[in-house]
């Protein structure tokens, strides 16, 4: 009996400590949370059953599942303090969908142990915007960019974030800096960034799942229903405490406190690609 309950019980915890943690990243840093989420799901996932094989394809659409719901209480917090940029969001948000499609078609066709990779050089490479604070503070132009390179970088956001179960916050921040944007507005739009690439990737991962053996219990294509519950009902929690502590602390310290928690999910998560 003890087993039985300790075999339910951490599980359910993790996805507890994962959701509350998302939800603070959210709030502080624009993001949905992706980068927390998808490596917890890898260590849980397993205690729900199904083929190893398709976890790492369950923990993505999982995560862009919960992602909709942190970001959104995310964005709103930071639209409460009239810190969001509407204008460049529906401006982005046609190359954004269409790159999330494309996304969710590429992962439908690479393997677990691949897709796991892929997160891990993504996560490495994400890690040097919070390790070389220079890179942000950097500014190339007063504007954001024009249709053509709008339609590239927006595209390739929601492309890349779609495969890795992200919410794009990181790259999209690095782009609002680099025009100009301060570190504040530019956190509070990429939250609502999260939320246009998550919809579309959630929907996806349903779609290209559906029907598939071997899945975790309680999962409906490639996202897993309770686990997203879990998450998502503590991440609502902590996104507004995230947002507080981003307007009100400089962001340096925890830039760099970020960056070296990815250099270390990079790592794990890169150690688990080879054993899949």
């Amino acid at each position: 009996m003890i087993e039985l309950l300790l075999h339910g019980a951490i599980p359910f915890a993790a996805l507890i400590v994962a959701g509350l943690v998302a939800g603070f990243a959210a709030g502080i840093f624009g993001i949905g949370g992706g980068f927390i989420v998808v490596p917890a799901l890898l260590i849980v996932l397993p205690l729900f059953g199904g083929d190893p094989a398709q976890l790492a394809h369950v923990a993505i659409g999982t995560s862009a599942a919960t992602i909709i719901i942190t970001s959104l209480r995310s964005l709103r917090s930071h639209a409460k303090r009239d810190a969001v940029e509407f204008p460049i969001l529906w401006s982005w948000a046609p190359w954004l969908v269409l790159g999330d499609a494309v996304g969710v078609v590429l992962a439908g066709r690479i393997d677990g142990h691949v897709l796991t990779m892929i997160f891990a050089v993504g996560v490495g490479l994400m890690s040097l915007l919070f390790l070389l604070p220079r890179l942000a503070d950097h500014k190339l132009s007063d504007d954001m960019p024009a249709i053509g390179p709008r339609v590239a970088i927006a595209g390739g956001l929601g492309t890349f974030s779609s495969l890795l179960g992200i919410g794009g916050g990181t790259i999209a921040i690095m782009v609002m800096t680099l025009c100009g944007r301060s570190i504040h507005r530019a956190i509070a739009t990429a939250s609502g960034i999260g939320v246009l690439i998550a919809i579309p990737s959630a929907i996806g991962f349903v779609l290209i799942g559906f029907g598939e053996p071997g899945l975790p219990w309680g999962s409906l294509g490639y996202v897993n229903l309770p686990a997203t519950a879990v998450i998502t009902s503590m991440s609502i929690l902590t996104a507004p405490l995230g947002v507080a502590v981003a307007h009100s602390m400089a962001a340096a310290p925890l830039r760099r406190v970020f960056g070296f928690y990815l250099i270390f999910i990079s790592i794990v998560m890169f150690t688990n690609s080879l054993k899949i």
